[in-house]
C-alpha cells in the first residue's frame, strides 16, 4: 500500500465533503453532526469549493475538518486532491458528498506528489484511510504510472538525455521481465531508420530507437510509439529563447507511453505488448539537419525538410512505420507534437485522431469515467495536399498557416497502413498552472482512459 494511505482499520479523523445546503442548521438530512454545523456558522463558513474549516474537539484538539465541495454538475473529479496540502498531520477518511470514491483516493495520492531530485519537499505526514471499495493495488498501479511520467517529463535534459530515457525504459521493462533492446547512433541508418537518425545526429548524445517488447506473441498486439525529443532547439530554424523554457518536455509522448506500459504490464494485461520510442536531441552543430534537405524514411518516401523544428513527427514517422509492419491490432501513438492543438484544445485536452469511429466512440467513454480527458479532432483528408512538395514525395510541414495539428497527423498517417485502429495523441504532457491532485509541471495524459479500453477489449 501507497505511504500516503492507511488500512480502513486504522483511527482516523474525519473530512466531510460538504456543499451549502449541507451546512443548513435546520436541515434533517445533512450528513454532519449538528455541532459541527453549528461551529461552522460561527466561523462563517459557507462551504466555498476548496477551502477547509478544521473542527475542534476536546482539549483543544482538532476532532475533524469541512471541505467545501463545487455542485454536482461543476464539480472537479479531483478536488480531493487539494486535501494533502490543507489538511493538519494525521489520518483522515472522507465523508459526505466526495463523489467517486476511487477517484478521490486517487486524487488525494496525486495531490502528495512531489519533485524532489534537485530539492526536499517539507516533511508533512497526511494520510487517508483507504475507501471501503477500492482496490488497493490497481491505486498503487495508477499512482506508479504517474508519478513515472511526471517525474521524467520533470527531470531536464541535462540529466535526460536520450541515453538517460533508454535508461528509464530499459529499468521499466527489468521491472516486468520485458525483452528490451536500443539501437544507437549510426546502427539505425544499417537497420533503416534514416529519419530517426537524421534529427539526433547533431547532439552530443546519439539518437536511438528503444524497444520494450512483452506478452504472450499470439495475444492481441498493442503497440505504443512515443515521441523522445529530450529538448528541442528548434535545429537550424531555431526557437527562439522563451520557446525553449519548456523544451525539456518535449520527451511527453515517450514519458506517457512508458506510463501506459506500466499499467498494462502490471495488471498482467493479455495483449502482446511493444513500445517504441525513437529518443533524440534536436540541436545546433555543423552535423545538423538542414532546411530543404531530403531524407529517405523507413516506410520508403521522400521527405523533404520544410522546417527543421517539426522533427518530432520525423521520428515518429520511421518508429510508427516500424511498428505498422506487424499490422497490430492497436497502435496509437503520443507526442507533444503542434501548437497549434494547445492553441485549440488548451493545455488540459490532448488532441485525438483515428479513422475508426468505433475505438473513439470507446475511448471517449472511457475518458470521461476516468475522468482523463481529450477531445477528438478530424483526420481532414482535404487538407493532405498541404503537405505536397515538388521535389519528393512529401514535406515535414504544411504549405500554409492553418490547421497544423490536423496536418502533422495527416503527416503521420502516411506511415501507417496496416495496423487495424491507429490513434495519434497530440498532447501537452505538462501542467502550466496547479490544480488539485495536479501540481505545476509534467502530467500524464489519457493513459488512464487507455488503460481503461484496453482491459475492456482484452482484459
Amino acid at each position: 500500500m501507497l505511504d500516503c494511505f492507511a488500512p480502513a482499520s486504522e483511527q482516523s479523523l474525519p473530512v466531510w465533503c460538504v456543499r451549502p445546503a449541507d451546512l443548513d442548521a435546520a436541515s434533517d438530512t445533512s450528513p454532519l453532526p449538528a455541532a459541527a454545523r453549528a461551529f461552522a456558522a460561527s466561523a462563517g463558513f459557507k462551504g466555498e469549493a476548496g477551502k477547509l474549516l478544521p473542527i475542534p474537539g476536546a482539549a483543544g484538539l482538532v476532532a475533524g475538518a469541512m471541505f467545501g465541495m463545487a455542485a454536482p454538475d461543476s464539480a472537479d473529479p479531483f478536488a480531493c486532491g487539494a486535501l494533502p496540502g490543507l489538511l493538519p498531520p494525521g489520518t483522515w477518511r472522507l465523508e459526505g458528498a466526495c463523489g467517486d470514491a476511487a477517484l478521490s483516493a486517487l486524487a488525494f495520492a496525486l495531490g502528495t506528489y512531489r519533485f524532489t531530485r534537485y530539492r526536499k519537499a517539507p516533511d508533512r505526514t497526511v494520510r487517508l484511510a483507504l475507501p471501503e471499495g477500492v482496490d488497493a493495488d490497481d491505486l498503487t498501479r495508477q499512482v506508479e504510472a504517474i508519478t513515472l511520467t511526471r517525474d521524467l517529463v520533470n527531470t531536464p535534459a541535462n540529466d535526460l538525455g536520450p541515453a538517460e530515457l533508454e535508461d528509464a525504459a530499459r529499468a521499466l521493462a527489468a521491472r516486468h521481465g520485458a525483452a528490451f533492446r536500443s539501437i544507437v547512433g549510426d546502427a539505425l541508418l544499417q537497420e533503416n531508420f534514416p529519419l530517426i537518425h537524421a534529427v539526433g545526429r547533431a547532439a552530443v548524445q546519439p539518437p536511438r530507437l528503444i524497444e520494450i517488447t512483452a506478452g504472450d506473441p499470439d495475444a492481441p498486439k498493442v503497440t505504443l510509439v512515443g515521441k523522445g525529443v529530450c529538448f528541442d532547439t528548434g535545429g537550424l530554424d531555431l526557437k527562439p529563447s522563451s520557446a525553449m523554457l519548456l523544451m525539456k518536455k518535449d520527451m511527453g509522448g515517450a514519458a506517457n507511453a512508458l506510463g501506459l506500459a506500466h499499467l498494462l504490464l502490471a495488471r498482467g494485461a493479455k495483449v502482446r505488448l511493444k513500445v517504441l520510442i525513437p529518443a533524440v536531441e534536436n540541436s545546433v552543430s555543423g552535423a545538423a539537419f538542414r532546411p530543404g534537405d531530403i531524407f529517405p524514411s523507413r516506410k520508403g518516401l521522400s521527405v523533404e525538410i520544410g522546417n527543421t523544428d517539426a522533427e518530432g513527427r520525423l521520428v515518429l514517422a520511421d518508429a510508427l512505420a516500424l511498428a505498422d509492419e506487424e499490422a497490430p491490432d492497436v497502435l496509437i501513438d503520443f507526442a507533444t507534437l503542434t501548437g497549434a492543438a494547445r492553441v485549440a484544445l488548451g493545455p488540459q485536452l490532448p488532441a485525438a485522431f483515428t479513422a475508426d469511429d468505433a475505438f473513439a466512440a470507446e475511448l471517449a467513454g472511457a475518458a470521461a469515467a476516468q475522468a482523463d480527458p481529450l477531445w477528438r479532432l478530424p483526420l481532414w483528408q482535404p487538407y493532405a495536399g498541404m503537405l505536397d512538395s515538388k521535389i519528393a514525395d512529401t514535406n515535414n510541414v504544411s504549405s500554409g498557416a492553418f490547421a497544423g495539428a490536423i496536418t502533422a497527423a495527416l503527416f503521420l498517417n502516411k506511415f501507417v497502413g496496416a495496423a487495424k485502429t491507429w490513434l495519434h495523441l497530440d498532447l501537452f504532457a505538462w501542467n502550466p498552472s496547479a490544480r488539485p491532485g495536479r501540481p505545476e509541471g509534467g502530467e500524464a495524459q489519457t493513459i488512464r482512459a487507455l488503460d481503461a479500453l484496453l482491459a475492456a477489449r482484452y482484459g
